[in-house]
């Protein structure tokens, strides 16, 4: 198999997976919007189990740290290097 047949298949997946994608936002939007319409945190169905719920996290504000303390904010940031793969 040749770079351009190898690229052209990849491009197919990649639009069935989009297609795919926008199934799966539609369906949950759907059960998202019966669970908030009923008052249901957890649903149960014959195989499957949803649940759509608030949940709490606390994060530390980096923006604000790097604008109010910079030099404990740039003490502690670790530049970190990964490789990337983008196709279009």
């Amino acid at each position: 198999m040749n770079i351009n047949e190898i690229m052209k298949e990849l491009a197919q997946y990649k639009r069935i997976q989009e297609e795919t994608a926008e199934i799966i936002d539609g369906l949950t939007d759907q059960l998202k919007t019966y669970m908030t319409a009923h008052g249901i945190e957890t649903l149960t169905g014959d195989e499957h189990k949803a649940s759509y719920k608030t949940v709490s996290s606390s994060r530390i504000d980096t923006t604000a740290i790097k604008k109010d303390l910079p030099d404990i904010a740039a003490r502690y940031t670790k530049t970190t290097e990964t490789m990337r793969f983008t196709f279009a």
